[in-house]
């Protein structure tokens, strides 16, 4: 079975603009009316609409008012915990806010004045639950235990709850086979934003890093009684499962881990799915492994496939663009097209037609190069347009790849020694939900650039390392889905790829927050900031728009995130913002680092690394086996010093390999290559924090800090 039967009617004639023509080079041009106008006063799901456009009607907060923006009010949810971070967007009905902490409380929030109308706590085993959907007056949304839930949505009161993600579901086709533990799925938990429409809620869950087999699923919403379930891994005797070897569909992956957008004209849902397992070890699963890596179109009543776009074959880079899609009407040449945008982590988006999944502005598969031993695919697709981002480390940005590690572009393959590649598994777009604008007939996104280092030193299961003491940062790209073409691309400090929304508005004004607890507003136009407030915490949710009584009020909850910045600031803030408004910002957090640092604790009172071996905090000695693969194979990895002091770096006796310690970016020190029982001094004269790593083995890397 061909698997890329469809780009045969999609090659480069396909195109209805020549790439890159400045069809609407400024926002003279307004899209088409859209099907999803925009949510209107209220702002009833997360993304706003069906089409996760992301966009608001209301104006009165525009430009020319953006200077009189102000705190309205502010209402710590969990009593300004910071243990653990946020990532669930708010949604609003008939002014008032519906959102759910990670401690698993669903609030509803006066939207006027902040106060807590009703708050209903779902269970204690946390899960990333992205925002709760609204419908036929109930609030719905999921726990940790792999529970739905729908609330009454005036008081809070449970109405019922449904078990998900149990071995039995789908009979033969959940691949469960309790004689030897294949369940496919077992693994899973219940993830992303919970979406209703039409009698039914869509739910979807992540987990392919353990194995788990994924699905996504559909209830009634009255019931929560199953409705279909649609497999990420096909099974026996349905479509795609021949693009798994043997039985590697039964732990497959391809679990759709954010929420989907919907067409209601069409009867479609639009589900993209992640990559598949093992998740940097492509040996024991030759084929194209579907529906990883690709965007489905799924009949809303049925669960059946109508089309589907796998946008990387037989993924070893966690390159799994899973993202809510958008929906859009565009003009291409004159001919309306009903779109879907698609794609993420790579950098590029594929702008698929909604009613049959063939490429706008064409698809060209492309030879990649092949590693025998990881059953690499032939070719990969590569969309007419141009990336948003850089496909390959630089030297002149945070993408410089750490020294002594292999390196390359898109799709370079690996295999037992760490590979870096640009963009990584959190570089690109990753899970940053997009804005579709009608203004301009644009699409935004924040980007990340953050390289990953992949090997399967360790089984292939979670290699996607990002190698400490590298760079992050990122930006926003302004994308012409037109052309599929970036108008204007803004780079700046942090990465925004992680859930850092971006919200337009009729305003021609829109809003995103960074890690470092700041919420922007910007020109649409440009990019150039207007305006920007300290939240207290990281904000890696969308912000929201919405009226009451013909007031405008701008709200998003800010709570931080574990990705990319480990000790990014944490909360519990939801702020809500109108013109006029008096509550003044937060205390400004301290900023997570820049880099990604070592954060084991610091040793004293020794000036001796031992090189290939890992610290044993219990006994404040070397390990005793030499170790090639941990990150942290420096005894010890975090070493504090006083200035003048003379470190000795020593590969021992007992160990087989040469080692090295050298000194990167900061150039200060290089041992040379040490053969076992060799040493080497350097004597710190300059106070600063000094990365270093081996030259054999470099994900082998320490920090030590002069004082």
């Amino acid at each position: 079975m061909d698997r890329r039967k469809f780009l045969a009617t999609t090659g480069a004639g396909a195109a209805a603009v020549a790439v890159g023509t400045p069809e609407s080079a400024s926002a003279s041009a307004p899209a088409p009316k859209q099907p999803f106008a925009g949510p209107g006063r209220d702002f009833p799901k997360v993304c706003g609409d069906l089409g996760n456009q992301n966009h608001s009607p209301l104006k009165q907060i525009s430009r020319r008012t953006i200077s009189r923006l102000g705190g309205a009010w502010h209402t710590n949810l969990e009593g300004g915990s910071t243990a653990q971070a946020q990532q669930s967007t708010a949604v609003v009905q008939d002014g008032v806010l519906y959102v759910q902490t990670t401690r698993q409380n669903v609030f509803a929030v006066d939207g006027r004045t902040g106060a807590i109308k009703w708050k209903t706590n779902v269970g204690t085993r946390t899960t990333n639950m992205r925002g709760v959907a609204l419908g036929e007056g109930r609030v719905y949304s999921t726990s940790g235990a792999n529970i739905v839930h729908a609330l009454d949505q005036r008081t809070g009161a449970i109405l019922w709850q449904k078990q998900l993600i149990t071995d039995a579901e789908g009979g033969m086709d959940s691949g469960c086979d309790p004689q030897n533990g294949q369940c496919g799925g077992a693994t899973g938990t219940l993830a992303g934003a919970v979406v209703y429409h039409d009698g039914l809620i869509y739910v979807g869950m992540q987990g392919s890093t353990g194995g788990a087999r994924g699905r996504a699923y559909a209830l009634h919403a009255a019931t929560g009684e199953i409705a279909w379930i649609f497999w990420g891994a096909p099974g026996e005797g349905q479509f795609g499962n021949d693009s798994w070897e043997g039985n590697s569909w039964k732990t497959g992956g391809a679990v759709p881990w954010i929420h989907p957008a919907i067409d209601p004209e069409l009867g479609l849902v639009y589900w993209t799915f992640s990559g598949p397992y093992p998740r940097t070890d492509g040996s024991s699963r030759a084929g194209d492994n579907l529906f990883a890596n690709s965007i489905v179109a799924i009949d809303a009543k049925t669960g059946k496939r109508r089309w589907h776009f796998q946008s990387v074959h037989h993924d070893i880079w966690d390159m799994d663009n899973v993202m809510a899609p958008v929906l859009a009407d565009i003009r291409i040449g004159g001919r309306l097209r009903k779109v879907v945008v698609y794609g993420s982590k790579v950098g590029m988006y594929y702008i698929l037609d909604r009613r049959t999944g063939e490429a706008v502005h064409g698809m060209e598969e492309r030879p990649v190069e092949q590693d025998v031993r990881q059953r690499t695919a032939a070719t990969q697709p590569f969309p007419g347009g141009e990336p948003f981002t850089p496909q390959a480390p630089r030297f002149d940005n945070a993408t410089r790849p750490v020294p002594f590690y292999e390196f390359g572009g898109l799709y370079t393959p690996h295999w037992d020694r760490p590979t870096i590649i640009f963009p990584g598994a959190g570089g690109g777009a990753d899970w940053a939900h997009l804005s579709f604008n009608p203004f301009t007939g644009w699409i935004y996104v924040g980007y990340g650039l953050i390289n990953s280092g992949f090997s399967n030193a360790r089984e292939g299961r979670v290699n996607t390392s990002r190698p400490l003491g590298e760079f992050f940062a990122g930006g926003i790209a302004a994308v012409d889905p037109r052309t599929n073409t970036p108008v204007w691309t803004k780079d700046g400090e942090w990465s925004l790829a992680h859930g850092n929304g971006i919200l337009t508005t009729a305003g021609r004004v829109m809003f995103q927050g960074g890690p470092d607890g700041l919420l922007h507003a910007m020109n649409d136009e440009t990019g150039e900031t207007l305006w920007s407030f300290q939240t207290g915490a990281g904000v890696h949710t969308s912000p929201i728009a919405y009226e009451i009584d013909g007031e405008q009020y701008i709200a998003v909850f800010a709570g931080g995130n574990g990705l990319p910045y480990p000790d990014i600031p944490r909360g519990d803030h939801l702020w809500a913002f109108k013109l006029g408004g008096t509550v003044a910002p937060a205390a400004t957090p301290v900023p997570p680092a820049k880099r990604n640092d070592i954060r084991t604790t610091a040793v004293t009172g020794t000036s001796t690394v031992v090189l290939g071996r890992v610290w044993n905090a219990t006994t404040g000695q070397p390990g005793p086996t030499e170790n090639l693969v941990a990150q942290n194979a420096m005894a010890p990895q975090h070493l504090r010093v006083p200035v003048g002091t003379e470190v000795t770096f020593i590969n021992p006796v007992g160990n087989a390999s040469a080692h090295a310690a050298v000194s990167f970016f900061e150039n200060e020190f290089d041992t040379g290559v040490l053969m076992p029982g060799r040493s080497a001094t350097h004597i710190f004269a300059t106070p600063g924090t000094y990365f270093y790593n081996d030259s054999v083995y470099p994900q082998n890397t320490g920090k030590i800090v002069v004082f």
